[in-house]
């Protein structure tokens, strides 16, 4: 079976066993690494691999082709995306300004402009999308008058000397209740049986949690020389009760953001319906 995720270490975490034959009645894998921005474009277009990790803010463009696997993927509380800034002191000084943001395509950037249209009088100014690594230097330059970050950037953010304007979950809990939905596996429909599929994966979640050291060199090999200690605090951050089971709570997350996002106009309307077959 081939299938793509990203080398961060919530995702080599989640399927090292299925991805090494530790689980029975599994197909051998053909992993591809890939940023999520790139599994976007592949499932936009139809292309890439029969499962994917995508950001739940590309569903919308994708359900009539793909089925939404109910586990494997990143919801969570205390897990948003961070708006950074070197010495803007509210909101409000962000209006008309320059914002860096990873991807226009991404469960951030809905949560950054459904906030900025409660929290920003007069709206923001260009929006830069630029590689998420190197956001930060952007704002810390002042190239950027504020950056979106996301990934292990919500624990490094100090040592670019850079101020948190605002917690996009903090925003989205308060604002719903409900957990932010990010990254989301998908499979091919009349390509892929849906069912075994959500098995396989939801046994590598479980192995992972019963055995969390025999992920450990596969996830630093492709944690991009990122300090031992910042890849476990991502997995205990982005690992938990959703990516093993999305449940009642997690697909009125999806729901909630996604149709929120349609009504303002950024993204497609789609079949409410298609979320759950």
């Amino acid at each position: 079976m081939k299938i793509a995720y990203s080398p961060c270490p919530n995702d080599t975490f989640v399927f090292h066993a299925l991805a090494h034959g530790l689980i029975e009645g599994a197909p051998e894998l053909e992993v591809t690494y890939a940023d999520i921005d790139i599994t976007n474009h592949w499932a936009s277009a139809g292309e890439g691999p029969e499962v994917m990790k995508i950001s739940y803010a590309a569903l919308p463009w994708v359900l009539n082709e793909y089925t939404l696997i109910p586990c494997g993927g990143a919801l969570g509380r205390g897990c948003g995306p961070l708006v950074l800034t070197r010495d803007a002191a509210s909101p409000a000084d962000l209006s008309g300004k320059r914002i860096a943001v990873p991807s226009e395509r991404s469960t951030a950037y809905l949560l950054f402009r459904l906030w900025a249209a409660q929290s920003i009088p007069g709206g923001i100014g260009e929006v830069v999308v630029m590689p998420f690594d190197k956001i930060m230097p952007a704002v810390q330059s002042g190239e950027i008058d504020a950056g979106l970050v996301i990934h292990e950037a919500r624990f490094t953010y100090q040592n670019y000397g850079l101020n948190k304007l605002a917690d996009m979950g903090d925003w989205w809990e308060s604002d719903t209740g409900l957990p932010i939905p990010l990254g989301a596996i998908i499979a091919k429909r009349g390509v892929v049986d849906p069912g075994p599929v959500t098995d396989w994966i939801r046994a590598s979640v479980e192995y992972a949690w019963k055995h969390p050291e025999a992920s450990r060199d596969y996830v630093l090999e492709h944690a991009q020389e990122m300090d031992p200690a910042v890849a476990d605090s991502h997995i205990e951050l982005y690992v938990n009760e959703f990516t093993a089971d999305l449940g009642e709570d997690g697909y009125a997350a999806v729901r909630s953001l996604l149709v929120r996002a349609a009504q303002e106009g950024l993204v497609p309307e789609f079949d409410e319906k298609l979320l759950e077959a």
